[in-house]
């Protein structure tokens, strides 16, 4: 598989992690520890706190309390766009790609914000999504929900980041589409940290190192998926 990041992965690492909306708190001394190149799914329920939980570790929202380090680098304090340039790419829930830009666009855009334009990064990126090289000049709101998803994920990739946020990347996709996204979070281990939030049980264990259940906005389980309980898990993310 093509080389889709030049840097080295990152170790990803929480610590007693809390958030409020107002009185209400949504995140209770959440840790995590992802080793540098491994997968580290976030299962849960709607409303488990999984979403919040990647908003506060891109910076989009705030934290109430705790620690949150790339490789040892302190981001807690840093903003969403001191963090990316730190190498933390984030893919949000509904793609958020930019609908009035073409894919090139899209891509190029993402690459230049961290000085890669003059680089291999959207080549790389878009490498493992070849279908976008066939939409290269359609604006990004005139493609299918498959296509803005995987044209989001070459677009984060595109900014060649050591750590990867995914959420639910699989939401309302087409099966093929799906195929080609585990294929890549697939190629992409070893070489970038990935955290996915998914509610697609099967996906997210085939492609796991290791999982975290969420439940009212703390971790209730963990391990590596081989070893858990299938059906445990199940009724921990089941409607």
């Amino acid at each position: 598989m093509t080389q889709a990041c030049a840097s080295l992965p990152a170790r990803l690492a929480v610590e007693g992690l809390d958030q409020h909306y107002g009185s209400a708190q949504v995140l209770r001394g959440i840790g995590l520890d992802v080793e540098p190149g491994a997968c580290l799914a976030v299962l849960g329920r709607n409303g488990a706190g999984k979403t919040t939980l990647l908003r506060c570790l891109t910076g989009l929202i705030p934290e109430s309390r705790g620690r949150i380090a790339l490789d040892g680098t302190e981001l807690t304090r840093l903003s969403p766009n001191r963090r990316a340039r730190s190498g933390l790419a984030y893919v949000p829930q509904g793609r958020e790609i930019f609908p009035d830009l073409t894919v090139a666009e899209n891509l190029r855009v993402a690459a230049r914000a961290h000085g890669l334009e003059r680089t291999d990064a959207v080549d790389e990126a878009v490498a493992l999504f070849p279908a976008l090289r066939g939409l290269w000049h359609r604006p990004g709101g005139n493609l299918s929900g498959g296509q803005q998803q995987q044209l989001a994920i070459a677009r984060a990739l595109a900014t060649r980041p050591r750590a990867l946020l995914l959420d639910e990347p699989t939401e309302g996709i087409q099966p093929s589409i799906v195929a080609a996204i585990e294929a890549v979070i697939a190629g992409l281990k070893g070489r970038i940290t990935v955290l996915l939030v998914e509610q697609y049980l099967d996906f997210a264990l085939r492609v796991a190192d290791s999982v975290v259940v969420l439940s009212r906005g703390s971790v209730v389980e963990r391990g590596d998926p081989k070893v858990l309980n299938p059906e445990a898990l199940t009724r921990h993310i089941a409607v």
